[in-house]
């Protein structure tokens, strides 16, 4: 009975492993996959708050456009890829007259990015470094942009669930907003979960603000898709917390919003091979 115990357990520790992409297959994909590819979210979702009063004023339209190009397949040092990213992210009044646009993000990066394998060469995680600069496009007392040095991780805790932890050191940024970290904090934690193969997932992303208080946010995402591709999806999104814009960062906001969106693919070869 122990031994048959015993021998089931190495059995199934053997498919665990055996389910997870090589060296020599991420390098394949690397070599195979388009240099051009989505990095985060590409969305547009409407929504309206739970905390004020719902008219054109409080109601909007949040879309994000988000993109990654890998400059060379050949690594750079330390066996890591060099990369560009972009990402814009706008809030839109389109419920106001001339539906105006409250506010435009802009995220451009650069960085190295580093698979990590265990001791029988397979994946275990991804590290990556970036330079980072966000900034909303205006001057004077509307002014808010912040650079900084980010370094991020993320593995598969197993074969639904991915977390993300991402920490970070900002520079150059007290001038146009002195106090912006004591709201959004310097890291963020990010858990994602296949509910239901790949047609149901819970996304759930914590930052923390540096004071002693409960100045931080929650973003909590609901995927569905019900359609015929695998990376498109309907999305309820609930956040609650600060710095959802960069121009109102010290205001709390709670909203709720659904619409459509292009899911990113680019950590999916973290978990286990289908």
């Amino acid at each position: 009975m122990k031994n048959k115990l015993l021998l089931g357990l190495l059995l199934m520790t053997f498919q665990l492993f055996a389910q997870k992409y090589t060296r020599a297959e991420v390098n394949n994909l690397i070599q195979e996959n388009s240099t051009f590819t989505i990095h985060q979210d590409n969305y547009i979702i409407t929504g309206i708050p739970t905390n004020t009063d719902i008219n054109s004023d409080t109601a909007d339209i949040k879309y994000q456009i988000s993109f990654k190009q890998l400059i060379s397949r050949k690594p750079l040092v330390w066996d890591s890829y060099i990369y560009a990213t972009y990402t814009q992210k706008a809030f839109w009044n389109i419920y106001k007259f001339s539906s105006p646009f409250e506010e435009i993000n802009f995220n451009p990066s650069i960085g190295l990015a580093k698979v990590i394998y265990d001791k029988n060469d397979r994946v275990q995680g991804l590290a990556s470094v970036m330079l980072n600069h966000n900034s909303n496009g205006r001057d004077s007392i509307y002014s808010r942009s912040w650079n900084s040095l980010n370094f991020k991780y993320s593995t598969a805790l197993n074969k639904k669930t991915l977390l993300s932890a991402e920490v970070w050191a900002p520079f150059v940024y007290k001038e146009s907003n002195p106090d912006l970290f004591d709201y959004i904090g310097l890291a963020a934690v990010t858990v994602s979960r296949n509910l239901n193969s790949e047609k149901l997932i819970l996304e759930i992303e914590a930052k923390k603000g540096l004071e002693w208080d409960w100045k931080g946010s929650i973003r909590s995402r609901l995927y569905y898709n019900p359609f015929k591709t695998k990376n498109q999806y309907l999305m309820f999104e609930w956040f609650a917390g600060y710095a959802e814009s960069l121009i109102d960062y010290d205001q709390f906001t709670s909203i709720v919003r659904v619409g459509f969106v292009v899911k990113t693919n680019e950590l999916d070869f973290l978990r286990q091979k289908r």
